[in-house]
C-alpha cells in the first residue's frame, strides 16, 4: 500500500492554484499582493467529550497542555484507531508569529473546511464560527487581534455530530463523516482595502471566435477612513506568459470604511483558445485596486443543452467518466495530501474519464487538477437521500432549506471561475416526487440560475423508474439518473432500456445522464465479486449505446469507500465495496475494462509486419463520442528481455464519431518481444492500449 509518508512528502512539492472565494470567505486564490502564510504543520488536540472546553475556557492562551498531543493539519481524527467512531467535539491550537508586514495591513485567517462545525478564537477571544457547513471554506478576521512582540495563540473548537439541521442530515449520507481541520489554513495579510474576489463569465461567440468578458469585482474597506480608486485589469494566456488584454481603468470603487464595494466590467478577448477537456486552456486575470493585485485562472467555453444533447463548444458530444469518493484512503481519510490528489486523479485520466460528479463541494486542488488536465466535473451540495426531507410538509423545513441555499452560495461564489465545473448538482437521491423535497429542489435551481445563470444545474435522481413525469428532474437544465438494475433492485439489461425509454418519453426535450451505475456489494445476498461488476459494466453499456438521447455516463465508482454505513471492515476499514480499485488503489480486473469502455477509441486494427505496420484506428459512433483533435498513435518497440528500444509516432487526422484511419508505422527491427501502441491524447494521456505480438 502506499506510504503515507511518501505522499506528503511529494505533496511538499505540488502547488495548486486555487479558486475565487465568496465575500466574507477566503481570497483563496493566491493573490499577487498578498501574504499568504502556511498555518499548516504541527498543532495541539485533543478530544472533548463532555464539551467542557468552552466552559473551562480552553480557548485562553495559559491553558494546561498536559491533555493536548501534537498532530499535522490539515489532519481529521477519525483515521486513528482510538477516535474512529468518535463524533463529537474536539479541539485544536497551535502559536504563530505576528507577520512583520501585518503592521498597517488587513489580517485573515483562512480555512479550507472544517468538518463541519468550528468556532474560532484568536489569544482568547472570539473570531468568528462556521456552522453546519463542513466543505466550503471560510475566513475570520484577525485584525486587532494579534499583540505585536509575543505568540499569537489560535484556538478551534470543531464539532463533527450527527446534526439533523444541516446537510447532509443527521446519518442520511452515505460517506466519511471526518471530524477535524483537515484542508489547508492560511495566514492572509493584505491592503486595507482588499478584492475578496473576482468572478469571471468568459463567454465565447462562436460564429466570430471572440469572447466577451463579464467581470464582477468584489472589495472591501478595513481602514479607518472612505476610500475610493480605480481598477485596472491584465489577461494573461497561462502557457505562455503573454499579455493578451489590457485595461488600466477598467472601473472604479467607493467605499466607507468597514463597507464592501461591487465594480462590473466588461471587456473583449479577441479570439481566445477555447477550454476543452482535452485541450485545457487557461487565462489567468490579474485585477489590481490600489496597492492590491487579485489573480484568478479561467478558461473560455460554452457548454449547453440543445436538440436532447450536450454540446461543447458548438460540437455534439457523448460524455463518460467514473466518481471517486475522496477521504477513502484509510492512511488519509478526508485530509488527503496534494500527492494523494494527483494520484488518483491521474488514475481517473488513466481511465479516460473526461465527465464526473461528486456528491459534496471539493478541495480546491481537485479543481485545480480538473482545470489543468481536462475533466469536466459536477459538484454538489450534499444533499443526500430521502431521509434528508423525512418527516417534513409540503415544504422542506426552513432550516434545511437555509442550509442548503448558504452551501450553495459558497460553492458558487468560491468556485466559479474553474471551467472544469460544468454544472453545478443540487442534490442526490431525495426522493424527487415527494413534495418538500420536490419544493428544495425546485428552489435551490431558482437559487442556482441567480447566482450564476450560464452554468447548467441537474440533480441525480434515483425516482424515475415509475411515473417519471411528475419527478423534480422535468425542472432541470437535463435529466440525471441513477441507474441499478441488477444491483439495489431488480432487473436485466433489458429492464434498464424499457427504464431510459419511459424517462425519455417523459422529458423527449431533454438530454439523459446516467449518472451512477454500477456493481455494489453492499449486502449480505450480493457478496463481492468484481465478475458482477464486468458484466454489468457492458451489458448495460451496450444498452445505453443503442440510444442517442444517453448523453453521458458516470460510473460509480472508483474506489472502495470508508463510510460510516458501510457494510464491511471495521474501524478505519469500514467501507462500501463499489469500486474498480481498492481503498489503497489497487486495481481489480474490472478497472481495466473501464479504461476499455470509456475510451473514445473503439477499435485499433493492426495489419503487416515491424517494418511495415498498417494501423486502423476507429472511434466509437456513440458514448463515449466526440471529435477527436490533435491526437498520436505511439508504438513502443520491445526487444529481447522486454526492453523498450525503439519508438515512432505519428499524428492523427481529426477523427470525429464513428470515424476510422490508416496510419503507417515502421521500425527498424522485425523481431520484437512485443510493440505497445498508444493513442495519446493531447493531454498526454493514453486513451487506448493495445498490445501486439508476433
Amino acid at each position: 500500500m502506499p506510504s503515507r509518508r511518501r505522499f506528503l512528502a511529494h505533496g511538499l512539492a505540488l502547488g495548486a492554484v486555487a479558486a475565487p472565494a465568496p465575500p466574507h470567505s477566503p481570497a483563496s486564490l493566491e493573490t499577487l499582493d498578498t501574504e499568504r502564510i502556511s498555518l499548516d504543520g504541527e498543532w495541539m488536540f485533543r478530544t472533548d467529550l463532555e464539551d467542557a472546553g468552552e466552559r473551562q475556557n480552553w480557548h485562553t492562551a495559559n491553558v494546561s497542555s498536559g491533555d493536548w498531543r501534537t498532530v499535522i493539519v490539515p489532519h481529521t481524527w477519525q483515521i486513528e484507531a482510538p477516535l474512529t467512531e468518535y463524533r463529537r467535539v474536539a479541539w485544536y491550537r497551535r502559536e504563530f508569529d505576528t507577520p512583520r508586514a501585518a503592521a498597517g495591513s488587513a489580517v485573515r485567517i483562512e480555512f479550507e473546511a472544517i468538518f463541519h462545525s468550528a468556532k474560532v478564537w484568536i489569544n482568547g477571544k472570539p473570531a468568528g464560527e462556521h456552522l453546519r457547513k463542513g466543505y466550503t471554506a471560510f475566513t475570520c478576521d484577525a485584525d486587532g487581534l494579534l499583540p505585536a512582540g509575543r505568540p499569537n495563540v489560535l484556538a478551534v473548537r470543531v464539532d463533527n455530530s450527527f446534526n439533523e439541521h444541516m446537510l447532509p442530515r443527521g446519518r442520511s449520507s452515505d460517506w466519511a463523516h471526518d471530524g477535524g481541520i483537515y484542508r489547508p489554513v492560511s495566514l492572509l495579510v493584505t491592503p486595507k482595502a482588499y478584492i475578496e474576489r473576482v468572478d469571471v463569465d468568459a463567454l465565447p461567440d462562436l460564429t466570430t471566435g471572440d469572447a466577451q468578458l463579464e467581470i464582477a469585482v468584489y472589495a472591501r474597506n478595513r481602514s479607518e477612513r472612505a476610500w475610493q480608486g480605480a481598477i485596472s485589469l491584465q489577461v494573461v494566456d497561462d502557457a505562455s506568459g503573454l499579455s493578451v488584454l489590457e485595461r488600466a481603468n477598467a472601473g472604479t470603487i467607493s467605499m466607507r470604511t468597514g463597507d464592501a464595494g461591487t465594480a462590473h466590467l466588461t471587456a473583449e478577448l479577441k479570439k481566445p483558445r477555447l477550454w476543452h477537456f482535452d485541450a485545457p486552456h487557461l487565462y489567468r486575470l490579474e485585477v489590481k485596486l490600489g496597492e492590491h493585485r487579485f489573480q484568478t485562472t479561467f478558461g473560455v467555453r460554452k457548454f449547453e443543452v440543445k436538440n436532447a444533447g450536450f454540446y461543447w463548444n458548438g460540437e455534439r458530444v457523448w460524455l463518460m467518466g467514473v466518481e471517486r469518493m475522496a477521504g477513502s484512503n484509510p492512511e488519509f481519510g478526508m485530509a488527503e495530501p496534494a500527492a494523494w490528489i494527483a494520484h488518483d486523479h491521474d488514475d481517473l485520466k488513466h481511465l479516460n474519464c473526461v465527465f464526473t460528479r461528486v456528491h459534496w463541494q471539493q478541495d480546491r486542488r481537485v479543481l485545480d487538477y480538473c482545470d489543468r488536465h481536462g475533466i469536466l466535473i459536477q459538484t454538489e451540495v450534499p444533499t443526500w437521500g430521502p431521509n434528508t426531507f423525512k418527516g417534513m410538509g409540503d415544504e422542506p423545513d426552513a432550516d434545511i432549506l437555509e442550509n442548503g441555499r448558504e452551501q450553495l452560495r459558497e460553492m458558487i461564489a468560491r468556485d466559479r471561475n474553474h471551467p472544469s465545473i460544468c454544472s453545478w448538482g443540487l442534490c442526490n437521491e431525495i426522493g424527487g416526487q415527494n413534495p418538500p423535497a420536490y419544493h428544495f429542489a425546485q428552489h435551490m435551481l431558482e437559487e442556482s440560475k441567480r447566482l450564476d445563470p450560464h452554468r447548467l444545474c441537474s440533480y441525480a435522481s434515483h425516482s424515475l423508474r415509475s411515473t417519471p413525469a411528475k419527478d423534480v428532474s422535468g425542472l432541470m437544465d437535463f435529466i440525471e439518473c441513477n441507474e441499478y438494475f441488477g444491483s439495489w433492485y431488480p432487473g436485466d439489461a433489458a429492464a434498464v432500456g424499457r427504464s431510459l425509454d419511459e424517462i425519455h418519453t417523459a422529458f423527449p426535450d431533454k438530454p439523459i445522464v446516467i449518472s451512477e451505475y454500477g456493481y455494489c456489494a453492499c449486502t449480505a445476498e450480493r457478496p463481492e465479486g468484481d465478475e458482477k461488476r464486468r458484466e454489468i459494466l457492458r451489458s448495460h453499456d451496450a444498452v445505453f449505446r443503442q440510444r442517442d438521447y444517453i448523453a453521458g455516463l458516470i460510473f460509480f465508482c472508483y474506489n472502495d469507500y470508508r463510510t460510516h454505513i458501510g457494510d464491511r471492515g471495521t474501524g478505519v476499514l469500514r467501507q462500501r465495496v463499489h469500486g474498480v480499485v481498492d481503498v489503497w488503489g489497487n486495481r481489480k480486473p474490472s478497472y481495466d475494462l473501464l479504461r476499455e469502455e470509456s475510451s473514445p477509441v473503439a477499435e485499433l486494427q493492426i495489419e503487416g509486419r515491424p517494418t511495415a505496420f498498417k494501423v486502423t484506428v476507429r472511434t466509437r459512433p456513440h458514448v463515449p463520442a466526440y471529435t477527436l483533435r490533435g491526437y498520436r498513435l505511439r508504438g513502443v518497440y520491445f526487444g529481447y528481455g522486454q526492453i523498450p528500444i525503439e519508438q515512432q509516432e505519428a499524428a492523427l487526422p481529426e477523427l470525429k464519431p464513428g470515424s476510422e484511419t490508416v496510419i503507417e508505422i515502421h521500425f527498424a527491427d522485425a523481431q520484437p518481444e512485443k510493440i505497445q501502441f498508444d493513442v495519446l491524447r493531447p493531454t498526454g494521456f493514453s486513451a487506448y492500449t493495445r498490445i501486439w505480438k508476433s
